[in-house]
């Protein structure tokens, strides 16, 4: 064989090989924006991210569309939220893609709540009663920024694993984003201080995570149980205890309706605020760091309302 012949054979071969085998940029997949947005930032120009799940979304209830199977097939690493978040979905797309690189326990699938703080890991006995409870403990855990620190240097050192070339890129590029990080945090902490203790009540558990780190205390769910719509008589136990122990503010995800929420806001006095729990779930929240700096803007603002009336 001819060596010019030889030549354009491996570089067609590379070309079919797809972007793994010809060091081109990584395909990486992530069930929400929040990992794609972190990705990003670890990531750089070295790979190609794209989120199934958007952020305006409910991330336990989407839709699989034949569409995510065929993103699945092209990715080099998926990145999971994990402690079943994605249980209704995920398992079947990622059987279906058949990418043995994204395959459970493959060095392409990555669970990235492994090395995160989980909260709420249920003790004793877990029934259907209990509604959608998680067994391996609440899967928000994104929403406290010390957990996107964690989320980022495992994606780092997964990106490296697969690009060892690369690794001081992906180190430097870790390092920028968790010391930004660290400071946003310092000021999102500032900005919360003086309402350490500020009771609140939310729809679904999406926020005891953020609740945690940012110092509110939340007392009750507009759901009887995750999961669960809520009931005439809950809503009306909630309305009593919430007057009881003086509760102003009402957190919603914004994909749930708010016809009860703004039922218990009038019912209490109380703020009801529309907080998005994922980076897209507001046009305006287009990265991580927006994402808290949306919602700490409209919490604080929100609390000084609420302590006005």
């Amino acid at each position: 064989m001819k060596r010019g012949t030889f030549t354009t054979t491996i570089a067609a071969l590379l070309l079919a090989a797809g972007p793994a085998w010809a060091q081109g940029k990584l395909n990486v997949i992530t069930t929400t924006e929040d990992l794609a947005s972190i990705a990003r930032e670890v990531g750089g120009d070295r790979i190609t991210v794209e989120s199934i799940a958007k952020g305006y979304q409910d991330p336990h209830y989407v839709e699989a569309k034949p569409s995510f199977i065929l993103k699945l097939q092209r990715a080099d690493v998926l990145v999971l939220v994990g402690r079943e978040l994605e249980i209704g979905w995920l398992p079947p797309l990622i059987q279906q893609s058949r990418n043995a690189r994204i395959q459970a326990g493959a060095d392409g699938y990555l669970d990235a709540s492994l090395e995160a703080q989980i909260l709420e890991i249920p003790t004793g006995q877990i029934t259907r009663a209990m509604g959608d409870v998680h067994p391996l403990g609440n899967p928000h855990y994104w929403m406290d920024p010390e957990n996107g620190k964690r989320i980022g240097k495992q994606i780092a050192n997964r990106l490296s694993r697969f690009r060892p070339n690369d690794r001081a890129f992906f180190e430097l590029r870790l390092a920028d984003f968790t010391s930004r990080l660290d400071v946003a945090e310092k000021r999102w902490l500032a900005m919360v201080a003086p309402y350490k203790g500020t009771k609140a009540v939310t729809y679904h558990r999406s926020f005891p995570n953020f609740a945690d780190r940012f110092g509110l205390d939340i007392v009750g769910y507009v759901e009887p149980r995750p999961g669960i719509p809520p009931t005439p008589q809950h809503t009306l136990d909630l309305i009593n205890e919430m007057k009881r122990a003086n509760v102003k503010l009402v957190l919603v995800e914004p994909y749930f309706d708010l016809k009860t929420p703004n039922a218990i806001g009038r019912a209490t006095g109380a703020e009801v605020l529309v907080l998005p729990p994922s980076v897209g779930g507001v046009k305006v929240a287009t990265d991580y760091f927006k994402l808290f700096d949306y919602n700490i803007d409209l919490l604080v603002d929100a609390i000084k309302k609420s302590a006005s009336k």
